[in-house]
């Protein structure tokens, strides 16, 4: 249990921070004079960049040591997001000026995620701890983080997000220093795509993106599309919170689970459970059916996960993994989401709510690709 402290920390801090930014970045961003156009601008930037640093930190992460390049990106992301603290408000409006500060923020926060998992992983395959259960405290922390970060805005004003941010990532460089040093890779030579010329890896890149990816107008215009319906945004609150706690239960038994079904297995139930939810979402607003949509996301995310991190750590080199994880970050989800997000504010401005039956699309060609999972 004492091994698995200083990994729960880290993804504690890890998804605090993103529960802090996810539902009020935005919204920062506007009070600094930025218009619609201009946070998009911001936010699309930042993601592009997350896309093309990520893969190159994390083989360097491979080729000078996990730990120490998590602890120097978790120490530079936060003193970036220190700027969004002490300099937006003398930027207010300068759209230039903040979408560069966004894109050293998002090149030096883009391997943070992959390489706090990666490293998680490699030492619950050692058999220190449970995985699951070590990763359903991070979401736990996700939920927490964003009520605190609520209660904080409303208490402090919404200039406090970004010392909220830079506090979590502060904790998250000293939790990777807490790691044991057996987390540490020794140094390999090799190339940043090396992972791809594993078969498997491929078609877990093309399952996670088809997917993951499916996910991306429930992310972009699920809340817009339920408060259309009438719906309050307390019940839209609760609705999202469900997702994130059906997710911790699924983690919670993700042992027993994945040694059950296998790759395949997971990865089949992850499709067919996108088949159901994404249906409901485009038939209906109807709370019932969304409670049961929203349930739905334990398997849609959380199955097809917990997919990803076991296939990483088994079927990868181990000299391999942060450029593997960083990899599987960008192209497998990353990249798909990005650019599902522009296509579904085009589809749903077209459609409305039917612009779900073409995340349904998505996941039938993951139902057939999954069983091609080899263990």
């Amino acid at each position: 249990m004492r091994t698995a402290l200083p990994f729960a920390l880290l993804l504690s801090a890890m998804f605090a921070a993103i529960g802090t930014t996810m539902p009020f970045f935005p919204p920062f961003l506007a009070a600094a004079g930025l218009s619609p156009q201009g946070i998009a601008a911001v936010l699309f930037a930042g993601s592009l960049a997350r896309l093309i640093s990520g893969p190159v930190l994390g083989r360097a992460a491979d080729i000078h040591g996990l730990r120490r390049v998590l602890a120097l990106c978790a120490l530079l992301a936060a003193g970036f997001q220190a700027g969004f603290g002490l300099l937006a408000w003398e930027l207010e409006g300068l759209l230039i000026a903040l979408m560069a500060l966004q894109i050293l923020y998002s090149i030096a926060v883009a391997p943070v995620i992959p390489l706090s998992e990666s490293l998680t992983v490699a030492a619950a395959r050692g058999g220190a701890f449970d995985y699951g259960r070590v990763r359903s405290v991070g979401s736990f922390a996700f939920i927490l983080a964003s009520a605190l970060a609520g209660w904080l805005v409303q208490r402090f004003g919404i200039g406090v997000i970004p010392w909220v941010v830079a506090a979590a990532l502060l904790i998250a460089a000293g939790a990777t220093l807490m790691l044991p040093v057996s987390a540490a890779r020794s140094p390999h030579r090799g190339s940043l795509l090396a992972p791809l010329r594993i078969p498997i890896f491929r078609r877990l890149l093309l399952l996670s993106a088809l997917i993951q990816g499916s996910h991306a107008a429930a992310y972009s215009f699920g809340a817009i599309h339920w408060a259309a319906a009438g719906h309050s945004p307390v019940v839209i609150g609760l609705l999202w919170a469900e997702g994130v706690v059906a997710e911790i239960v699924l983690f919670l038994f993700a042992k027993p689970v994945a040694a059950r079904l296998g790759w395949r297995g997971l990865s089949m139930l992850a499709a067919a459970a996108g088949l159901v939810r994404w249906a409901i979402m485009a038939e209906t607003t109807w709370l019932p059916a969304l409670v049961t949509s929203q349930a739905l996301h334990a398997l849609t995310f959380g199955a097809q996960h917990l997919v990803a991190m076991r296939l990483l750590s088994e079927a990868v080199p181990a000299n391999e993994a942060g450029a593997a994880q960083t990899l599987h970050a960008s192209l497998g989800s990353g990249l798909a989401i990005m650019l599902l997000t522009l296509l579904s504010g085009q589809l749903y401005a077209e459609w409305g709510g039917a612009v779900f039956w073409a995340m349904w699309a998505l996941c039938l060609p993951a139902l057939l690709l999954a069983p091609g999972l080899k263990e």
